[in-house]
C-alpha cells in the first residue's frame, strides 16, 4: 500500500512522514486563530479538552498555542486526533448568513473554516464531522488501522459511512472498501493477539483465524437462535469477501460481469458494519 502511494508521482515523502504528524503551516493557522478567538483561560480549556499534554506552555496566547500544538506532536500518539476535536467547533460553526448585498451564491464556511481546510487540502487531510481528522489519499485503510488500533469506534464507523460516500457513483469500490474494512480489523486483531498470520491474507483465511481465536463457534451455542445468528455471520463474511473478489474494483471483472447497483454496495457495507462491532465488543470482553 505504501509502495503504491509512493510511487504516485503525486504524492510527496512530507506527506508520508507527517500522515499523523500536524503539519507546521496547519499549526500555525490554528495557532491564528484561536490566539484571536479564545482568552487564555478558555484556550487552556480547549486544548486540554482536546487532550493536548498538561501545564500550559508560558507565553503570549499565540506563542503558547503553537507551543502546545508542537508539543501534541512529540509527546501524543494521535497529534491529528487530538486536533481534530481542538478545532471541532471552528469546524462546525454554521456559515454566515448573507445580507441582500452579498454576492450570490451565498457563502458555505467561515473565514477561519475556509483558512484550515486550504491547509488541511496541501496535505491530502480532511476534516469529518464530529472532530475527526482523515487522510483523503486513496488508500484509507492505513489510517483504519490505526483508528482499530486505537479502538476509536467512532473513527471506524466513519470509515463505514465513507464508504457510503460510493455507493451511487461506484458500488464495486463501496464493496471493495468493506472487505478492507473487515480484512484490517482481522490483521489488526491477529498482530496484537500475537497470532500467526496466514499465506494467503486476504478476507477469509484472516476472518477464519479471528472466529477460532474468539470463539464464535455455533456448536458450543446453547440457544438454538443464535446458533443460527452466528452460522448467518460467517456467510455474510464470506459472502462480502467473495463479491469483492468476483464484482469489486479490486480484480478484474473477468468473464462473468456482475451488475451491482449501490442497494447490493449498501447491503455489503451494513452486513460488514455489524460484524465488525460485534468483533470488536467480543475483543473487549474476550480482555477483560
Amino acid at each position: 500500500m505504501l509502495l503504491r502511494m509512493m510511487r504516485d508521482k503525486s504524492t510527496s515523502w512530507a506527506t508520508l512522514e507527517m500522515a499523523n504528524q500536524i503539519p507546521s503551516p496547519l499549526m500555525s493557522v490554528v495557532a491564528d486563530i484561536v490566539s484571536q478567538r479564545e482568552t487564555h483561560a478558555s484556550l487552556d480549556s480547549l486544548f486540554l479538552y482536546g487532550g493536548a499534554p498538561e501545564d500550559p506552555p508560558l507565553g503570549s496566547k499565540h506563542v503558547k498555542a503553537l507551543e502546545w500544538l508542537r508539543r501534541i506532536n512529540k509527546e501524543c500518539q494521535n497529534p491529528l486526533q487530538v486536533l481534530g476535536r481542538i478545532i471541532e467547533a471552528y469546524m462546525e460553526e454554521p456559515p454566515p448568513e448573507g445580507s441582500h448585498l452579498d454576492d450570490y451564491p451565498p457563502p458555505t464556511c467561515t473565514p477561519d473554516q475556509e483558512k484550515i481546510n486550504k491547509v488541511l487540502g496541501r496535505y491530502e487531510l480532511k476534516y469529518v464531522q464530529g472532530g475527526h481528522l482523515v487522510t483523503s489519499l486513496s488508500a484509507p485503510t492505513r489510517t483504519l488501522e490505526q483508528f482499530i488500533k486505537d479502538r476509536d469506534t467512532p473513527s471506524i464507523e466513519h470509515e463505514f459511512h465513507r464508504a457510503m460516500e460510493n455507493v451511487e457513483s461506484s458500488p464495486r469500490e463501496a464493496v471493495s472498501a468493506a472487505s478492507n474494512i473487515l480484512e484490517s480489523l482481522c490483521k489488526v486483531y491477529i498482530s496484537e493477539e500475537q497470532l500467526e498470520m496466514p499465506a494467503k491474507q486476504d478476507l477469509k483465511p484472516v476472518w477464519t483465524i479471528v472466529r477460532k481465536h474468539l470463539g464464535f463457534d455455533p456448536s458450543v451455542v446453547e440457544d438454538q437462535d443464535l446458533q443460527t445468528i452466528l452460522t448467518g455471520l460467517f456467510a455474510v463474511v464470506e459472502g462480502i469477501g467473495a463479491l469483492r473478489t468476483h464484482a469489486s474494483s479490486a480484480h478484474g471483472a473477468g468473464k462473468r460481469s456482475y451488475k451491482l447497483e449501490p442497494r447490493h454496495a449498501r447491503l455489503a457495507i451494513h452486513a460488514a458494519h455489524t460484524v465488525a462491532l460485534f468483533v470488536l465488543e467480543s475483543w473487549e470482553k474476550k480482555k477483560k
